[in-house]
């Protein structure tokens, strides 16, 4: 497979395509990146939180690229829990692609995205996502992946299945 890459452009602050590769791209929204602060005695947010964290192992050793959003940082600045905010904005330092602001793309992409009923923050997150070119939106809200299910540019997705949807990609490239 082949995927298009982006990379913040340091000298006017624009998206730009720089590569092609073979590394999919994906989208961590909000509440993922939050999962290991939740209550680790519910065994499915104890298991979506250690497929949250190999998700992110994987970025850090470069078999993923991750999207980094304002929208993101947005929702991170709200965060009252001071360490906790640091801790994931430090993932925009690892993203390939950091969508920097809204633009008219995205403004299109949001009224598209409310006609599946999604509306607000999580319609900014999915356009940010399709602006970047992902081909997953990893996220642990059950109501918004069962609604993200009309979205066809994008696959709306937990922790979990994303893990065994990459895991199954594997087997099928390494048999003999």
């Amino acid at each position: 497979m082949e995927y298009v890459a982006f990379k913040k452009d340091e000298n006017n602050g624009i998206i730009r395509i720089t590569e092609k590769t073979d590394i999919m791209i994906i989208y961590l929204d909000n509440c993922t990146f939050n999962l290991p602060y939740d209550n680790q005695k519910n065994i499915i947010v104890m298991l979506e939180t250690i497929a949250k964290l190999h998700i992110q192992n994987l970025i850090k050793q470069g078999f993923l690229k991750l999207t980094w959003s304002y929208i993101l940082e947005y929702e991170n600045e709200m965060n009252p829990y001071e360490e906790r905010k640091i801790t994931i904005l430090d993932w925009k330092n690892s993203a390939t692609i950091n969508i920097l602001s809204e633009d008219e793309f995205i403004r299109d992409k949001i009224t598209t995205i409310e006609k599946a009923r999604i509306f607000g923050k999580d319609a900014v997150h999915i356009a940010c996502a399709i602006k970047g070119d992902c081909l997953y939106f990893i996220t642990t809200d059950y109501h918004l992946i069962r609604k993200g299910s009309n979205i066809k540019e994008i696959t709306i997705i937990n922790p979990i299945d994303f893990l065994k949807i990459k895991e199954e990609q594997y087997e099928n490239q390494h048999r003999d």
